[in-house]
């Protein structure tokens, strides 16, 4: 039995459990089609759920076309986007969602870590307002309550601001402390309350209205122009299945968390992944993070914040293939918030010490036995109600028939492709988002990526994704982005590894401005420790790479990838005129230094 979801969730424990049910009569209204009412209005929802648009409980899929211009089997970024901006063209498209729509991102990924981190960062910042004497001349006061409310009338009026009625935090934080305390269940619920606000842009009615069909179920090549619909419940071959004859085709199927298969005890754990990190509706007391990329780092943080006492357990160094100047920065800065790290770690076995229950009532108990750098003769074991792998991410590509497609792959890395995102062993199938090899998975990557196969596949495009110039940001406290020429080809033009930039004066001038002499740093009393690094070929103002470290780091990238993309010199950027007072003058300061160093006198 292929079923592609079975592809996603085979190797996932069922922890944490779903959110607590919805009552019968909302379950009730989650089963009606997409059909607007009259009116415009949408079927009410509870607050916090997912609206019914992205996973239909009882969807009929459409009575298929005879020809497809184009269909796309995926219905995250890079399926939504192509087939969507292709039916906008006027092409006959179609989308095969095998799952939520959405992807990742919305459900996963982006949409909800960033909830997180939003109440995660207002946590932080109310221990600031809470501690005694602190410099923003912030007091925090108990008021008494009113004698109206005391004589039981039901008022519950305050006095009236009278002083002596108040109480002083400054006066009794010694003694009876204030302590900023942290409801995560109500995180929990504003954060699928706000993904519910932005779920429906990708739901399947919105595909109708744009010209899409969308078909619910899991697409399998079948030949090498033909897909089959693998609906819920069937398996492939079923009579009654959808088949779908096209005359160009995106394979979109994205990607899932790397799970080590080598560690005793593993597979058998109640671990977490990204997949069902955001199902948790009880703070763990203790997680232990394996991996220091932008997951682990981004959640250590925030987890942290809620309360959990939080261990990342680095194979190497944070940001392995990033900025050492950075990494020691972001490290520093996690530790102050009270993240604790343990590097060249190998995990030897997992035991599972308590199972959850079912209703999420009980958090599951495990014991992580580990060799560690920092203490090499001992073996050392750590006690956590949540372990979280982030440990990167492996490309969806199996169970989905590319072999029937004569579609070349990598079984981890993903689709091989040329530089038009087209399969390099069919020209019919192209390629797009996280299930493609050595392309940065990234959400606003898999939206370019699908502008480039719509283009060159139904238009005669020559569109490169060596072309591509791609930010990315890590949303930590501070943030850190980078932006670079990210696409290497081989000789006969096929998409290849990146090879490992060498950062050092031979090859590069590097040009640096430190954030803790901006003024608005300064006044903000942030960026203490934060930069802006240029990199520019040496002896010239053509930049070819950037990093920067602040609160607002993703920000202000975005005006070196614009420079790079345009061709503007570094010199550019020093002229432009930059508002007073931002952290964006670091950038405009790095242009200086470049243009101070042409001075003669």
């Amino acid at each position: 039995r292929i079923r592609y979801e079975d592809s996603l969730r085979s190797s996932l424990p069922r922890w944490p459990p779903p959110p607590p049910p919805l009552p019968t009569i909302m379950r009730a209204q989650q089963t009606i089609t997409t059909m607007r009412p009259r009116g415009g209005r949408r079927p009410s929802r509870l607050p916090g759920t997912p609206p019914p648009e992205v996973r239909h409980r009882k969807y009929v899929n459409p009575r298929p076309l005879e020809m497809y211009d184009l269909v796309v089997i995926g219905a995250g970024a890079g399926g939504l986007v192509s087939s969507r901006q292709a039916a906008r063209r006027g092409a006959k498209s179609c989308m095969i969602s095998a799952e939520l729509a959405g992807g990742d991102c919305l459900n996963a990924g982006c949409v909800p870590s960033k909830a997180l981190l939003r109440c995660a960062k207002l946590v932080r910042e109310a221990r600031k307002a809470a501690a005694p004497d602190n410099e923003f001349g912030i007091v925090l006061r108990r008021r008494k309550p009113s004698s109206s409310a005391s004589d039981g009338d039901g008022g519950g009026q305050s006095s009236g601001g009278n002083d002596d009625d108040d109480y002083d935090g400054r006066k009794g934080t010694d003694s009876l402390g204030v302590e900023v305390a942290v409801d995560f269940p109500r995180i929990m619920e504003r954060m699928r309350k706000l993904r519910s606000q932005i779920a429906p842009i990708d739901g399947h009615d919105r595909g109708d209205i744009l010209g899409t069909q969308t078909f619910q179920g899991a697409g399998a090549f079948v030949s090498p122009s033909e897909i089959e619909v693998i609906e819920h419940g069937k398996r492939l071959g079923d009579a009654s299945n959808p088949r779908l004859r096209f005359r160009k085709a995106v394979i979109a199927t994205g990607g899932r968390p790397y799970v080590p298969t080598d560690v005793p005890g593993l597979e058998e754990a109640p671990y977490t992944t990204n997949l069902n990190l955001f199902n948790l509706q009880r703070l763990p007391k203790r997680m232990v993070v394996l991996g220091a990329g932008i997951v682990a780092l981004e959640m250590a943080q925030a987890f942290s914040a809620f309360g959990s006492e939080v261990t990342v357990l680095q194979r190497s160094r944070l940001l392995s293939k990033g900025d050492d100047e950075a990494a020691s920065v972001l490290k520093s800065a996690l530790e102050k918030d009270g993240v604790s790290f343990l590097s060249g770690v190998k995990v030897r076995e997992v035991k599972t010490l308590r199972k959850p229950t079912e209703d999420g009532g009980d958090l599951p108990l495990m014991n992580v036995s580990i060799t560690c750098k920092e203490h090499a003769d001992l073996n050392l074991s750590l006690e956590c109600e949540c372990l979280l792998l982030a440990l990167g991410r492996i490309a969806n590509v199996q169970s989905v028939g590319l072999e029937s497609a004569n579609v070349q792959y990598h079984p981890v890395n993903g689709v091989l492709v040329n530089d038009y995102a087209q399969s390099i062993s069919n020209p019919n199938v192209y390629s797009a988002g996280d299930c493609v090899a050595n392309v940065p998975r990234l959400t606003h990557m898999s939206g370019e990526m699908a502008k480039v196969v719509v283009q060159n596949s139904l238009f005669d495009g020559r569109w490169k994704l060596s072309s591509f110039v791609v930010p990315a940001v890590m949303y930590t406290e501070p943030e850190y982005a980078v932006v670079s020429s990210v696409i290497s080809l081989s000789d006969n033009g096929h998409v290849v590894p990146t090879t490992a930039r060498e950062d050092d004066e031979e090859e590069l001038d590097i040009y640096k401005t430190e954030l803790k002499h901006n003024d608005r740093a300064i006044l903000d009393g942030s960026d203490k420790n934060g930069f802006v690094k240029i990199f520019c070929k040496k002896g010239t103002g053509e930049i070819v790479g950037c990093t920067v470290v602040s609160s607002r780091a993703g920000e202000i990238v975005n005006e070196v990838s614009l420079a790079m993309k345009h061709g503007i010199g570094l010199e550019g950027l020093g002229r432009n005129i930059h508002s007073y007072p931002t952290l964006g003058e670091g950038v405009m300061g790095c242009g200086l230094q470049f243009i101070n160093s042409k001075w003669t006198t």
